[in-house]
């Protein structure tokens, strides 16, 4: 009698250490997650910031110039398709929906890129307070936009390192879903040439 209660008391020791375990681990998983949630909403912060900068920007130049439609087109047409995106907070979660995103802001950049272009031919308009002003609030908005990704893509690597590492990697894989591996913000194909510069 007295080896089973000891057996019993040591069997209730193991299981109280292993629970203790398990939750440690599934409370470190969801303050990762939680991190990885926190720094995609400030990543979606800075993008409308440079969406709510554009239409002043664009509004400065087309009536400072009267450059190419195709450009003011175009400039439109991105951010009208990056306001349309509504994926909800699940973005990091699901690698579709974080390629569609990726995809819908790489439009707006390469937009606004010739946008800027258009306006080098511009002598006038580059002389213009109100459009250096906008212009230089859109390049802090893209150095904050890459400052943001790049935190994002650490805290996406923080939590996927913990959740592939053994015996998190098990705890994780119990839990299903809730507990994805987080997508990672990339270069845009052809960013590994160098740009062609000609006068």
């Amino acid at each position: 009698m007295n080896r089973v209660l000891i057996a019993l008391g040591g069997l209730v020791i193991v299981l109280v250490i292993v629970g203790m375990s398990v939750a440690g681990t599934y409370n470190r998983l969801v303050t990762l997650d939680q991190a990885v949630q926190s720094q995609w909403a400030q990543v979606e912060s800075v993008y409308q910031r440079r969406a709510d900068l554009i239409p002043n920007l664009v509004a400065t130049v087309k009536g400072a110039a009267n450059f190419e439609k195709s450009t003011y087109v175009a400039v439109a047409e991105a951010r009208s398709k990056v306001g349309q995106l509504n994926l909800g907070s699940g973005v990091p979660n699901d690698p579709a929906a974080f390629a569609k995103f990726t995809a819908a802001q790489d439009a707006l950049s390469s937009a606004l890129s010739h946008l800027l272009a258009v306006v080098e031919n511009y002598p006038d308009l580059k002389a213009t307070q109100n459009f250096l002003d906008l212009q230089a609030q859109l390049e802090g908005s893209e150095n904050r936009i890459a400052v943001e990704r790049m935190r994002f893509n650490k805290a996406a690597q923080t939590f996927n390192t913990t959740r592939d590492s053994f015996p998190t990697n098990l705890v994780a894989g119990f839990f299903g879903t809730r507990f994805n591996e987080k997508a990672y913000f990339t270069s845009q194909p052809g960013s590994q040439n160098a740009p062609q510069v000609k006068f």
